[in-house]
């Protein structure tokens, strides 16, 4: 264990009121270093920070935001090697996505400060002939919890915008990546010169984060919380904001299906399918995890793909695509579905085995609709497949989840795909290309189970901000009395 990190509360460091909880490598199981343990003091400190910091940040100019902004994109890019190690070291994460992750992540602040220069509100007609304005303002205090699986990207989408919008933030990231969700980023806004208390980090165990997380939303001081991750956590947290009256954009699980058409280029499919099934050993939200192919090109793509995935290779992140699963948990959870379909019938191509926290990618078909792996998250190397003979049924297959979150349609019709896609209950659907998808202007959410609320450009500026109607009477309105 290499040092202690602290918590980050108004500018200054702190110790945890829970103590300290350890970090692991999950490549290896070594202790990475100890974090400090946030209790609900802690968080009612730095909730108390951010609104005390807020009013200043709030009241500044547009473009002094906008260049804060893009200082910390400046100094996240400058960092980019650093940041991927801790990636690679805290998640897991094969270095080629955590080289992608990192230099993405500048751009979400760079969108941000874009953001900050567009109309924040308009001029209304008004019966009286008054002047009628609806204008955009800042909420004042944002907390936000973000995951494990892309720590520092969905961290950034968390606290970016809302950042734009002139709100303060305390973010709370993953325990299992509380680096690089969170500790790295306050010291990278506080080298870009963001103001000391305008964003605070808050790290806790899983022990302590009932009262963290609960304190996170119901403290009368919060105005908005913004969280990724788990459905079951975030109806928790959705049914808080709604019962405290407070705004929530929660984006949650999915079960992204990808319909593989009979005019299919299949070269493409193969690609895109394997892509969007095992990028990341597949702990992605929007990971291809029902693959729902035309029975005519079932068997030619079960084949090329199982050829593709043969080919990946498990191990080091530094040096293999296919990295370790966050922890024992998770992988127990996907050997149980990939079991419960065998047991049922499924045929495994490929894969269907682990070693420690090693799982190999998975190919298997003959899936149905009763099998644990096509009713729950995987969220896992696993392609799982099965075929349609009609579209309607294509359709009804993607359908048929309490998930709606991303989609994908491949065929060489493209003003049939978009037709199709409307037919889709999810949030995005992405014709010819696989599930996984995103950018940082763009309406990103779900709808289902998939979760409320969108993040990204002009929609994150709309969710961390609230609409304030203002009116100047010019003398033309009459009174009764």
């Amino acid at each position: 264990m290499s040092d202690i990190r602290s918590l980050v509360i108004g500018g200054a460091e702190s110790a945890g009121g829970a103590g300290t909880f350890e970090v692991v490598n999950p490549a290896n199981g070594e202790v990475i270093y100890a974090v400090a343990d946030a209790d609900r003091g802690n968080a009612q400190q730095a909730i108390e920070n951010a609104a005390a910091a807020q009013q200043a940040w709030g009241a500044l100019p547009f473009q002094e935001r906008a260049k804060t902004l893009n200082n910390i994109a400046n100094v996240l890019e400058a960092r980019q090697r650093e940041l991927a190690m801790h990636l690679v070291e805290e998640g897991g994460a094969w270095i080629g996505k955590s080289m992608f992750e990192t230099g993405y992540s500048p751009s979400v602040f760079r969108a941000a400060a874009a953001a900050t220069y567009a109309p924040v509100g308009e001029v209304m007609p008004s019966t009286y002939n008054k002047v009628s304005i609806a204008v955009r303002r800042p909420l004042g205090v944002v907390s936000a919890i973000s995951p494990w699986n892309f720590p520092l990207l969905l961290s950034s989408r968390g606290i970016a915008f809302a950042l734009a919008a002139g709100n303060a933030v305390v973010l709370k990231p993953s325990e299992e990546t509380p680096v690089a969700g969170g500790l790295m980023l306050a010291d990278i806004c506080h080298e870009a010169g963001l103001p000391d208390g305008v964003l605070n980090v808050i790290t806790c165990s899983r022990d302590s984060v009932a009262e963290v997380g609960d304190e996170l939303v119901v403290n009368p001081l919060v105005k908005a919380i913004t969280f990724t991750g788990s459905t079951a956590v975030g109806r928790q947290i959705a049914g808080q904001a709604g019962t405290h009256l407070k705004k929530a954009c929660v984006e949650l699980g999915g079960k992204d299906p990808m319909l593989i058409l009979q005019d299919a280029d299949m070269e493409r499919a193969v690609n895109a399918a394997v892509f969007g099934s095992f990028m990341h050993a597949g702990q992605i939200c929007m990971s291809a995890e029902r693959l729902i192919v035309h029975r005519s090109r079932a068997d030619e793509f079960i084949e090329r793909v199982t050829q593709k995935t043969a080919k990946l290779t498990v191990g080091d992140p530094m040096e293999n695509i296919i990295g370790p699963i966050i922890n024992r948990k998770q992988l127990d959870n996907i050997a149980e579905q990939v079991e419960d379909a065998r047991a049922q019938g499924a045929q495994v191509h490929t894969g269907g085995s682990h070693e420690g926290l090693y799982y190999q990618p998975t190919v298997i078909s003959g899936v149905n609709t009763q099998m644990k792996v096509w009713r729950e998250e995987t969220f896992g190397p696993v392609a799982a497949i099965t075929n349609f003979d009609e579209e309607d049924e294509a359709v009804a297959l993607a359908n048929d989840s309490e998930y709606g979150l991303s989609s994908s349609i491949i065929t060489a019709d493209e003003e049939h795909g978009l037709e199709l896609a409307d037919r889709l209950q999810s949030g995005m659907t992405h014709i010819n290309d696989c599930p996984v998808h995103d950018e940082p202007h763009i309406p990103f959410g779900g709808m289902k189970n998939s979760g409320i609320g969108r993040h990204g450009g002009r929609w994150s500026m709309e969710t961390f901000s609230e609409t304030h109607w203002r009116t100047i009477e010019k003398g033309h309105r009459h009174y009764p009395f």
